[in-house]
């Protein structure tokens, strides 16, 4: 873990890098649960029963596009609306995995970094969650086993802050009242990983602090070729107005990368148990690869 600890505003290089924005000015000029709520959106509406005239009909009691706030071993609230307040943001790689037979589902996930331009120890015992390292210059070229595997591999930025809902409702539609709370938020779609990185890379050309400023959030309705609508956040960075730095900030961003430093070692606990079981899976896949590779060749 860094030795940074407190937050200093007036040493933005230090803190530029502990709070995981070094990277954004270059590229633009322990096994226990975690007590972080988790920041989503929510696509598909959340149904409930009326009583109208005398009969139970079903009726949609939380709209789809809200964003979700799961807490833990707790309740899962929602808003159309929020803002955040980013302290600090890290960058992993995560694949699912479909269950077969005994095995259920699961996600191979990386140790978190303040950048993906090095290679990231995975919890199965491998990097990148199998992704090759570098640029494939001709990704059609590759056997189709490889491409679906890259496919399946997101990159995640995964940011951590403090958020307020606006007009929160639980899950039976019901309005309640939430103080401002302590999220981690995964964001892979690509989409997505774009538009918050922005806000992002604007604090970091402005030489600004994550957590001196805040980010109002919305969604927006895309269609899919079938049909399906997913949401994807829209945000607004507000540069103008610059949120003093309390005790409690010191607190909380100590807290963040503790929680990440935890993760991290957890994650790389995982990796010394599974690497010796991640050379005998390389070795299988490249015997797969030269046989497809010779099949091609001979016909």
């Amino acid at each position: 873990m860094t030795d940074v600890t407190t937050i200093n505003t007036n040493n933005f290089e230090a803190m530029a890098k502990a709070m995981g924005i070094a990277n954004e000015r270059a590229e633009s000029t322990k096994d226990k649960a975690s007590t972080l709520a988790r920041l989503r959106i929510s696509h598909t509406p959340i149904m409930g029963q009326e009583e109208l005239k005398g009969k139970k009909v079903n009726v949609e009691v939380v709209e789809g596009g809200m964003y979700k706030l799961e807490i833990p071993d707790g309740p899962t609230y929602f808003s159309k609306s929020i803002k955040i307040r980013p302290h600090a943001q890290r960058f992993m790689y995560k694949r699912f995995l479909m269950g077969k037979g005994d095995n259920k589902n699961r996600f191979i996930k990386t140790i978190m970094s303040d950048s993906l331009n090095i290679d990231l120890k995975d919890n199965e015992g491998g990097f990148n969650c199998g992704k090759p390292s570098g640029w494939v210059n001709d990704f059609k070229a590759l056997p189709q086993a490889q491409q679906e595997l890259i496919r399946s591999c997101k990159r995640v930025r995964v940011v951590f802050g403090i958020v307020t809902m606006k007009d929160p409702v639980d899950a039976t539609g019901s309005s309640v009242d939430i103080d401002p709370t302590a999220f981690i938020w995964e964001v892979e779609n690509r989409d997505a990983f774009k538009t918050i990185g922005k806000c992002f890379s604007d604090l970091a050309r402005s030489k600004r602090l994550p957590v001196q400023h805040s980010i109002a959030l919305e969604t927006e309705a895309n269609s899919l070729a079938n049909g399906a609508t997913f949401f994807l956040p829209t945000a607004t960075l507000d540069l103008t107005n610059s949120i003093e730095v309390s005790q409690e900030d010191q607190d909380t961003f100590s807290n963040f990368l503790l929680w990440i430093q935890n993760y991290n070692e957890y994650i790389l606990n995982k990796w010394s148990e599974n690497c010796h079981k991640q050379e005998s899976i390389d070795a299988e896949m490249l015997d797969e690869f030269i046989d497809i590779d010779t099949e091609e060749v001979v016909s």
